[in-house]
Formats: C-alpha cells, structure tokens, sequence
C-alpha cells in the first residue's frame, strides 16, 4: 500500500477516541472540493512512510492510543487493506474507516471478518447531482447504494457524512440525502475547508445559518443530525 501521509495524534478524526491517522494515496473519485488532492492524484504523491514505521509508532504509543483512522484518498481501492487492518486490531487497536462507499465488496469483507470497529461515509450529493459532486462521468449508484444498505445493517458502528459546498448543495439536496439514509445512526454536515489544494476552483463555505436549515431538513428522517466545523 502507499501511505502518503501520517498524523501521529488526532483528537478529532474518530469520535470520543485518542488515536492517529493513515493517509493512503488514490482515489477513484475526483471532488473538485477534496481538501486532500495531494493524495488523491498519484503523480502528486510526496511523502511515503512504511508499513513497519507505522506498526513501530503503534507499539511505542501503546496504552496510549485507542485507535487508527484510515483515510485517503479511497483506502478501500487497496486489496490489502483487510489484512493491514487485522495487524492493527491484532495489537488491541481500533480501526476506523473512511470511505466514498463505491467498493461495496471490500467493505463487506472486512466487516464480516470483524477488523473495522467504525465505518465514516461520505454520500457526496443526492443522487442526480451524484456524478457532478464526485467529478465522475458514470452515473452507476448501485455500489453507493449497496454500501449504504450494508452500512446501515449496524454490524460494525458507522456514520453518514456530507461535505457542504456553496456551489454543490442546497438544503432540498441535503433533505434528499437524509431521506436515502432515512433511521441511520447518525448524519454529519461538515463545513467546506479550502486547504489551498483543491482539484476544483472558485468554491465557497455555506454560511452558518444555511447550514442550521440543512441540518433541520434532515432531522426529518435521521435523529442524530450534527455540524462539523461550523
């Protein structure tokens, strides 16, 4: 696998957790309001670590860290991912999954093998605007949709979470959103952050008030609606 990046601490990336987090490099997407191009466009790439680094930080941070996010990029593009997983677990680690949900297979299979504590969804827009969010031309949702019925079947902890982009959503298309997940766990709204390194241009924060009516929208159909860096 190719990690290009790794944050030694983060009390941020996996809730109520102590923990670090694995960046892995390629995407299969391409969101113009990704904050991690760097990692999602492989001939930017910078950065390597190993494996073995990161296992010898983990065994020196034991008994201090709850756990491991991993993220990307896509990490479930890397057919080793299960077995990378299971090393961690195996040092009594959580792991944490971030995922665009588009290789429902691979997640299903390291849910059932029991090596991902916490499952972290992205659902980039409603579904007709799903092709233009994800700056690809295929407008196939089924593994989307097979991902979020897997997701929602609580056989490992999980969220559903949306990036708000002025130019991408509207509270109609964050109450499309909320419907399709209709009786999940939890949903978050989380604030457009313009790292400098965008793949796309010109796009802008949902203001605070905005992003309160979003919330409101999908409370209609999932409990636990939430705001991330608003």
């Amino acid at each position: 696998m190719k990690i290009s990046g790794f944050q030694k601490t983060t009390l941020l990336d996996y809730p109520e957790k102590v923990a670090c987090t694995v960046f892995l490099n390629g995407c299969n997407f391409r969101c113009p309001f990704c904050h991690n191009a760097d990692l999602v466009i492989p001939e930017s790439e910078t950065g390597i670590f190993t494996e073995n680094e990161i296992f010898e930080y983990l065994k020196k941070r034991k008994g201090i860290l709850d756990g491991v996010c991993i993220t990307g990029g896509e990490p479930l593009l890397n057919k080793e991912i299960s077995e990378f997983m299971k090393r961690i677990k195996e040092m009594g680690l959580l792991v944490k999954l971030d995922t665009n949900g588009s290789f429902p297979e691979r997640l299903e299979e390291i849910i059932r093998a029991g090596v991902v504590d916490y499952v972290a969804m992205d659902i980039k827009n409603s579904f007709e605007k799903y092709s233009e969010t994800s700056g690809l031309s295929n407008k196939d949702l089924t593994n989307i949709k097979r991902s979020i019925d897997l997701i929602m079947e609580g056989k490992t902890d999980y969220e559903f979470r949306t990036t708000v982009v002025r130019e991408f959503h509207t509270v109609e298309d964050i109450k499309k959103i909320a419907k399709t997940i209709s009786g999940a766990k939890r949903y978050f709204l989380q604030a457009f952050v313009d790292s400098g390194h965008l793949i796309g241009q010109n796009l802008h924060v949902v203001p605070a008030e905005e992003m309160n009516r979003m919330k409101a929208a999908a409370k209609e159909y999932v409990e636990e609606v939430c705001l991330r860096g608003v």
